[in-house]
């Protein structure tokens, strides 16, 4: 174990942030590496601070480092926060011989004819290019009963329609049944095992969503016009139109300039560049650092800084089916699994402080608060007029564990109504009520639940996962319930509320439940086009927008979720 560090429960804390007490029951975590975030040039503009991670340097590297100063907090709640052209493959690989293609063939549903025939006429057989079979699909799953679910519905999908073209089935793996450590999710702590176990017989690993569709024919005619004995990084290309808080403000100078895939269209690696990844795990560990946005670090960490590919953009990777071309689709909705949960059932706690009452309370007045049934905001100094509840917790400049966790034991010890639901969110918070009740239909309360944006620190050395809070972090009652049974508390009432309950639970075992429907920035720090085929829950931070505009462009309640419903039931009935 390194100086300064200490494991607690299993994952380790940050050498700046005091060590709470560990839980009743300590899980040591095993060590899962995730990538380091590095930026590209340029300097950083000074101002706003995502949670805990600073402004990036001038520079080519950037290295998450202690919190910034009080001065750029919030007292609120939180801190403030081109791709080579594709070569044509040679004529080379694995081959079926024609007469077993023309016995599948004789097998096959005629709409599925058709769609071969079309492959043999554009000229992409199965003995000119690469076979299913050499391709290693890998769903990124998680272990929620409703998650695994999806995965194994889409696995289903993959395999039924991979046996109507060829007896050679493909390999579909489920991240969350790869491995158990806790960094397992950020994918580049797997590449030695994808490495290791498929370098010899497959070309391809293509990853994708629970809720990304394929047109398998047309997904094997796309990977067939690469060469999979070279490196390649293949996605749909997203990219930031203005430097970003939550990408470390990278390439500050001109941020267009580099590409990450949006994983709902699915993206892919060569095998060559997975082993050539493998060989620079080795011989250099991944960094400790926070992971914010997956997609983007990374892209960052297979680019190298020049010395590896950049993504290599694929109009075949679509999120909107605009026409049929498109390998890919992702379809965009709300999810929604049986009747919405009552109002009632959700209770709403505002983390606020006296320096804000006349300033950002308005605002969730005139927004969101009406959709709320139960809410209250807790602050440093009671106001009747508001009305604010004083836990008796004066109001930290750094971080806000010690309000937190008093918010979660007036939840449980003093609600006499055993409300099933605790949302927790910031005074410059942005949210949809309407639409988390929705999402909150597919989870049930009596199991520990722990829902919302989720990122990582550390995950390289016992690091551990955890819920961002600006974007609101939602607790079943039995989370809270474990959680105050454990010992795991606090060590300062300044310490940063969210990592300190990701350290927790992770203890316990309690898995973080990721939705890249919440929040942590504002809709000016994500791209556009990923922002297309979402149906946001939240949003955070008022810094240089109008926070009633964004709310009622963005998340207030509208005719347009009717009809989204009605492509929610076709989408059921297709699975």
């Amino acid at each position: 174990m390194s100086p300064g560090r200490e494991v607690l429960g299993g994952p380790a804390l940050p050498r700046w942030f005091p060590r709470p007490a560990a839980p009743s029951s300590p899980r040591r975590l095993s060590a899962a590496p995730s990538p380091g975030a590095q930026a590209g040039p340029g300097a950083c503009p000074p101002g706003a601070f995502l949670s805990r991670v600073p402004a990036a340097p001038a520079g080519p590297q950037t290295r998450v480092s202690p919190p910034p100063s009080a001065g750029n907090r919030r007292a609120g709640g939180r801190p403030s926060s081109r791709g080579a052209a594709p070569t044509p493959t040679g004529s080379g690989g694995s081959c079926a011989t024609a007469r077993n293609f023309e016995r599948a063939f004789a097998s096959m549903s005629e709409d599925v004819k058709k769609e071969v025939k079309d492959l043999k006429k554009s000229g992409i057989s199965r003995k000119n290019g690469i076979g299913l079979k050499e391709i290693i699909f890998v769903i990124q799953s998680q272990s929620y009963s409703f998650h695994a679910k999806k995965a194994e519905q889409l696995k289903k999908i993959i395999l039924k329609e991979a046996a109507n073209l060829t007896q050679e089935l493909p390999t579909v793996l489920l991240l969350h049944e790869l491995a158990k450590q806790e960094g397992a999710w950020t994918i580049l702590p797997l590449l030695p095992h994808f490495s290791g176990t498929y370098s010899r017989n497959s070309s391809w690993i293509f990853f994708c969503e629970e809720e990304t569709r394929i047109e398998i024919p047309k997904l094997l005619e796309t990977l067939r016009r690469y060469d999979p004995s070279k490196e390649w990084f293949l996605g749909k290309a997203l990219h930031d139109e203005e430097s970003s808080v939550i990408h470390h403000y990278a390439f500050s100078e001109n941020p267009t300039v580099f590409k990450y895939p949006d994983f709902a269209a699915g993206w892919a690696l060569s095998i060559p560049l997975v082993n050539k990844l493998n060989k620079r795990l080795k011989s250099e560990p991944l960094k400790s650092d926070f992971t914010i946005d997956l997609q983007h670090e990374i892209a960052l960490y297979i680019w190298d800084k020049g010395g590896g590919p950049p993504l290599t953009p694929v109009p075949e990777f679509c999120t909107d089916r605009v026409d049929s071309h498109c390998a890919t689709q992702f379809r965009s909705f709300l999810p929604l699994c049986g009747q919405p949960v009552k109002k009632e059932d959700i209770f709403v706690a505002v983390k606020t402080c006296k320096q804000f009452h006349g300033e950002r309370i308005p605002i969730i007045k005139l927004t969101w608060e009406g959709q709320a049934s139960l809410i209250e905001y807790y602050s440093d100094y009671a106001e009747s007029s508001i009305p604010t509840v004083d836990l008796g917790i004066p109001n930290t400049e750094r971080g806000h564990c010690g309000k937190t966790f008093a918010i979660l034991e007036r939840f449980l010890n003093h609600n006499r109504n055993k409300i099933p639901w605790l949302l927790i969110v910031d005074d410059d918070t942005l949210i949809s009520i309407s639409r988390l009740r929705h999402l909150l239909s597919c989870y049930d309360s009596s199991k520990p639940i722990v829902l919302g944006e989720r990122y990582g620190y550390g995950l390289g050395t016992d690091g551990y996962s955890y819920v961002t809070g600006g974007g609101g972090m939602v607790f079943s009652r039995e989370a809270v319930r474990r959680l105050l049974a454990s010992k795991c508390r606090c060590h300062s009432i300044d310490s940063p509320d969210d990592m300190v309950l990701g350290m927790c639970f992770s203890g316990l075992g309690i898995p973080m439940i990721h939705s890249p429907l919440f929040h942590q920035a504002r809709p000016t720090d994500y791209s556009k086009d990923l922002l297309s085929h979402q149906v946001p829950i939240s949003f955070h931070k008022y810094w240089n927008i109008d926070p009633v505009k964004v709310y009622f462009t963005w998340l207030a309640p509208s005719e347009e979720e009717k009809a989204t419903q009605k492509t929610q039931n076709v989408f059921r009935e297709e699975l």
